[in-house]
């Protein structure tokens, strides 16, 4: 069985394993733009492989668990969740990384905490004050500037449109993952969304390779594996657990710094380089970002949406 709530305490905390998921999480744009590289692999075999070994490894782990099957509502939802996640985040960025740096991919994405805090804004029917809808779109404003900045041409790139779609996907994914977890359980949530998609997901990566078959070296081969066993599945168990033991509105601040990790393992593992455009356009992104999200959190009305998640009963 996997560790209760006690255990994770005993640990060390939610904001440590928040960290920890994040951490996982802050290598998948780097990897990413690795597995990619010289057309090694395609985009949709990347994007959707990863997702069939993250699921295969989720299957393994809810028979082993015997967790109880959803009912037909929590399966319209696990949908949202895995449309968003499974399948809409990691087929746009790897898509997106095929052209774009991994360094600029990070601060396009570093909007997604403040456009989840604004998706579970409107799920959920709070209330938040009006700083923090100045402060989201402030953040909105930010990224759209760094993407036109970093790009050089002074417009908008099919990639940028792709990132940003990407986090309007997992903040929906994200959003509606957090509401769900709290009926059936968070890994459980994650995993069920795995096993929902794979039909799908496993069709696209047999269609990936019959076009294209992967020629990749060893390092991407690595980079893949990667993606899927960690960014798409083990990650997810310790933030997840991080926000089960929460306090949520404290825990889930800890995700805006993945793209200054992010960028962190770019340079050291791409050798891009850190200009001042980047550093400046992360900074200005992750500011905004953060006051959104601390706005929110700080509103005295707002319920509880994000309450600690409950285990599964036992059977």
């Amino acid at each position: 069985m996997l560790p209760s709530a006690p255990a994770l305490r005993s640990c060390g905390g939610g904001l440590r394993w928040g960290f920890v998921g994040v951490a996982g999480f802050s290598l998948t744009v780097p990897l990413t733009r690795i597995a990619v590289q010289d057309h090694a692999m395609s985009p949709v075999f990347v994007g959707a492989g990863r997702a069939v070994l993250a699921a295969v490894l989720a299957a393994l782990v809810l028979t082993a668990t015997r967790t109880p099957v959803p009912s037909p509502a929590q399966w319209r939802r696990i949908a949202v969740v895995a449309a968003g996640v499974v399948l809409g985040f990691p087929m746009m960025t790897t898509y997106a990384l095929s052209t774009a740096s991994a360094s600029h991919g990070a601060v396009m994405i570093a909007l997604l905490p403040a456009a989840t805090a604004l998706v579970a804004v409107a799920r959920a029917r709070e209330h938040p004050p009006r700083r923090f809808w100045v402060t989201a779109a402030l953040g909105a404003l930010a990224t759209v500037s760094f993407g036109l900045i970093h790009g050089g041409s002074g417009t908008i790139r099919a990639s940028d449109l792709l990132l940003l779609g990407a986090v309007a996907a997992a903040a929906v994914g994200y959003a509606e993952g957090g509401l769900l977890a709290k009926e059936i359980g968070a890994w459980q949530t994650i995993s069920w969304a795995l096993v929902f998609a794979s039909p799908i997901m496993t069709a696209l990566t047999v269609w990936s390779v019959a076009g294209q078959p992967p020629s990749a070296s060893a390092t991407q081969w690595a980079s893949f594996l990667y993606l899927g066993a960690v960014s798409m599945f083990l990650a997810f168990f310790a933030w997840y657990h991080g926000l089960a033991i929460g306090p949520i509105t404290r825990v889930s601040q800890i995700q805006l710094t993945q793209p200054v990790l992010s960028i962190a393992w770019a340079a050291l593992l791409l050798h891009e380089t850190l200009t001042w455009t980047t550093i400046l356009g992360g900074a200005v992104v992750v500011g905004c970002a953060l006051a959104a999200v601390r706005s929110r959190s700080s509103h005295p009305s707002s319920p509880s949406s994000f309450a600690a998640f409950p285990r599964t009963p036992r059977r």
